[in-house]
Parts: structure tokens; C-alpha cells; sequence
């Protein structure tokens, strides 16, 4: 049997995560890693205490569910929570960040983000990764791994 590579590795991983997600519109994960270590993981759902998207529908205002924390904010702020630096991390998640979660990638020092799908690419949220020099790459889900997923 062959290992699967880090990077499916990671992006595995946020899938797994993303099965968590209590928003009905789009289930997103996202993991964060420093040196082929897992440092955080994160995905979409209510605040702490709050109502579901599953429980109660989602909220919904200009095409976007705001009753929801993205994934890649919960997982940078499970860093800032717990105090683990994210200067220099990587980000794989599941789904193309969102630019507000692109400004918060950038803000957090995370230079490589790793994502398995396009979604609503926004053009700015692009223009900024690249001005801030983060790598961007599309790493989808390989069958090997969703076979795991499957398992």
C-alpha cells in the first residue's frame, strides 16, 4: 500500500472536518499546519451557544448565511484561543476562501492556502493573495482518499 501524500493528507482532513458543519447550504472544513503538523482545524458553523443552521434554517442576507463562523476563521481563531502562532502556516480547506476569510488568512501570517474546490472565487480576494505573495493552490480530493472517507 502506497501513503497518500501530505498534501491529500491535509486536504482529507478537511474534509472530515467539514462533516461537522451545521450550515445546510455548504459544508466547508478547514486545517491548519506548520512543519506537516496539524495546529488547528476548523469548520462552518454557529457561534458557541448559538442556534444551528440545521436547527433553525439558515439566516441569510445577500446570498450569504451569516448566522455561520466560516471554517477558516474558526480555525485561526481556535490559534489565537489557544495561543498557537500561525506566522508561516499553511491552510488547506475544502472550498475557495471567501474574502473576508482571505483578508483573515493574510492578517494571520498563513502563506500557503491549499483548497479542493472552487466556490464564488472572488477576483479581489485573488488579487490579494498575490499582492500579499500566499501561494495558492487547488489541490482537490483524490479517489484514494475519498475511498478512505468512504471506509
Amino acid at each position: 500500500m502506497t501513503r497518500i501524500s501530505w498534501e491529500q493528507y491535509f486536504m482529507t482532513q478537511s474534509h472530515l472536518i467539514a462533516l461537522r458543519s451545521t450550515c445546510e447550504r455548504l459544508t466547508v472544513g478547514a486545517t491548519i499546519v506548520r512543519d506537516n503538523r496539524i495546529i488547528a482545524g476548523g469548520y462552518n458553523g454557529s457561534v458557541s451557544g448559538s442556534d444551528h443552521c440545521i436547527d433553525e434554517g439558515c439566516y441569510v442576507i445577500d446570498g450569504h448565511c451569516v448566522r455561520t463562523v466560516h471554517a477558516e476563521m474558526n480555525a485561526i481563531l481556535q490559534c489565537a484561543k489557544f495561543g498557537v502562532q500561525t506566522e508561516g502556516a499553511e491552510i488547506y480547506v475544502t472550498h475557495y476562501p471567501c474574502l473576508q476569510c482571505c483578508k483573515a488568512i493574510i492578517q494571520a501570517g498563513i502563506n500557503t492556502v491549499y483548497y479542493a474546490a472552487d466556490y464564488r472565487n472572488h477576483p479581489y480576494a485573488s488579487e490579494l493573495f498575490k499582492d500579499a505573495n500566499v501561494n495558492v493552490q487547488f489541490i482537490p480530493l483524490e479517489n484514494e482518499s475519498i475511498q478512505l472517507l468512504n471506509n
